[in-house]
This record gives structure tokens, C-alpha cells and sequence, in this order.
């Protein structure tokens, strides 16, 4: 019973982070229409800069200084948002599937360069000794307090950003990703404002990354794949619902506890089939979405735009 227990709050917590991560690209495509790829370069940022900022003195590493977590997590965040603001000088002026193109080769250059600049993050080593929140209570109170955190981190943004969408910045970010043309001609500096977006998601999915390298207390290259970091992101928010924030929310943890449990399933199979698991778990998820779309074709949540104020009476 205890195990169970503590498989289920494993996959809470990991579903929370997820929803951080999904959160952040839900405004980035969901309100303004940013095809952002390279997920897994932000979320790298803010794993490392967290953990190098927060890990105890290790010989080699870049930092060595051992900051309080929550310094490590608004670090994680802003540095996150800073390199966001080049990436977005550099990308936002190209649309659509370039736009796309180009954020996944830069977020697999920031990868390349975390892997292989050992003298600054240890390289395919990682970093491990991550200080964690609430280590020091006994299971299962340590996990049911971290994952209180989380929770309320994931309430903080989503409090925020339902706030944000029903401001004048939230519709002029749907005008843009409806029509940018209409919106500019409207006067809004279309540019400006997807810079702004650009920069917000990047600082959350920073935060989300060094909330999962503190959940692990070990960050290293292999939970920057894009398989974890990319896909599973993107397939989180298509199938909650795009646009609504209550949708990234649910489509993280639905969507991280069929891809636990297919873990669980395929490490029932044969050893012949085993060293496949990873491609039969990709095609279960693949089929999940399928399915789903079918029946959801805007997810299980889909986007209602909030009412607009009433017009005073004369």
C-alpha cells in the first residue's frame, strides 16, 4: 500500500511539472500562435542554472556557491527569460514552420553545449546532490510537502495567467494569433507583444525545468531529450485544450500518467520486447492522442474565450 502510495504521488508531481512546462507553452502557441520547438533548450536553461546555483561546492563545476532553492528557482526563471529575449530578437520574425525550425535547432545547440562543457556542467556526468524542499521529513510527508509546492506553483501561474487573458494584453494576444495582419493594422506592435508572450513562457518552462532537476535532485542531458521535453509537451496541451490554461493543466498529469503506466506495462514483456519499450510507448501515446482527437477535437478542454466587458448604458 505504501508503494502504491508512493508511485501515485510520483506521478502527481511529475504531472505537475509537466503542467508548469505546458502552462508555458500555452502562452506562448495557445493565446498568441508561437510555434516554439525548442521547449527542451529553456527547460535545460532553468534545470542547470537552478542546480549549479543551489548544489553544494562540487570541484569542476561553474558557480560553487550554494544558494538558498527558491534564489535557484527565480535565477532558473530569469535567466531563462533573458536568453528567451535574444532567441526571440533573432526568431520572431519568421512565421510558421520556420519559426518552428529555428527554435529546435537552438534549443539543440543549448543541449549540445550543457552536454559537453564539462568544466561548467560536468557533461553526460550531470549534476547530482541537488538540494531538494522538505528532504529532511520522512516519506511520505517529504513528497506530499514537495508536491504541495508544486501544486501551488502551478496555481500561482495559472491564477496569473487567467488574469492576464481576460486583460486588454490577453485579447490583443488573441487578435495577434487570430489575424497579426488585422492587429497591426489596429496599431498594435505585433512584434513587441510576441516578444512579451515569448519571454513569459520561456521564464515558465526555466521555473518547470528546475522544479524537476530539485524533484530528481540529479539533472543531466538525458531529461533534455526531446522525446520527454519536446513531444510529450506538446502532445500535453493539444490534447487538454489549447488556449485554456485549465486544459494545459489536465492534459499534463492525463497525458504523464498513461505515459507512466505504459512503463509499467512494458516492462511486463518479454526481454525481446523490452528493448523496444521505448518505441511501443511512443506508439501508445501517438495512439492516445489519435483517439482523443477523435472524440475531442479541441481537447478535452477546449478554449471559450473570456466575455468581453458590457457596454455602459448612455
Amino acid at each position: 500500500m505504501e508503494g502504491l502510495l508512493m508511485y501515485l504521488l510520483s506521478v502527481l508531481t511529475m504531472g505537475g511539472v509537466f503542467a508548469i512546462l505546458t502552462l508555458g507553452l500555452n502562452v506562448q502557441w495557445g493565446f498568441t500562435g508561437l510555434f516554439n520547438a525548442g521547449i527542451a533548450g529553456f527547460f535545460a536553461i532553468g534545470a542547470y542554472a537552478s542546480a549549479l546555483l543551489t548544489s553544494p561546492d562540487a570541484p569542476g563545476l561553474l558557480g560553487q556557491v550554494t544558494l538558498p532553492v527558491p534564489a535557484g528557482l527565480a535565477a532558473a526563471a530569469l535567466l531563462s527569460g533573458f536568453v528567451a529575449y535574444f532567441v526571440g530578437k533573432l526568431c520572431l520574425g519568421l512565421r510558421g514552420d520556420y519559426l518552428a525550425i529555428a527554435t529546435i535547432g537552438i534549443a539543440e545547440i543549448f543541449r549540445l553545449v550543457l552536454k559537453n562543457e564539462i568544466w561548467a556542467t560536468n557533461g553526460a556526468r550531470g549534476i547530482s546532490q541537488i538540494p531538494k524542499p522538505f528532504e529532511h521529513l520522512p516519506l511520505p510527508y517529504s513528497q506530499l510537502a514537495f508536491l504541495g509546492l508544486i501544486l501551488v506553483i502551478v496555481g500561482v501561474i495559472y491564477v496569473g495567467m487567467e488574469l492576464a487573458a481576460r486583460s486588454p494584453w490577453g485579447r490583443v494576444m488573441r487578435a495577434i494569433r487570430e489575424n497579426d495582419q488585422a492587429a497591426q493594422a489596429a496599431g498594435k506592435d505585433v512584434t513587441r507583444f510576441r516578444l512579451q508572450a515569448f519571454v513569459l513562457g520561456a521564464m515558465i518552462m526555466g521555473l518547470g525545468g528546475a522544479m524537476q532537476a530539485h524533484a530528481f535532485k540529479f539533472i543531466g542531458p538525458e531529461a533534455t531529450e526531446p522525446l520527454i521535453a519536446i513531444f510529450l509537451v506538446w502532445v500535453m496541451l493539444i490534447a487538454g485544450g489549447s488556449g485554456n490554461n485549465r486544459g494545459a493543466i489536465l492534459g499534463a498529469i492525463a497525458v504523464w500518467a498513461i505515459w507512466s503506466g505504459t512503463e509499467l506495462i512494458t516492462g511486463k514483456l518479454i526481454p525481446e520486447w523490452q528493448i523496444r519499450a521505448s518505441y511501443a510507448r511512443v506508439f501508445l501515446i501517438g495512439l492516445f492522442l489519435q483517439i482523443m482527437l477523435q472524440k475531442f477535437p479541441q481537447g478535452l478542454i477546449p478554449e471559450r474565450p473570456p466575455k468581453l466587458p458590457e457596454a455602459e448604458p448612455d
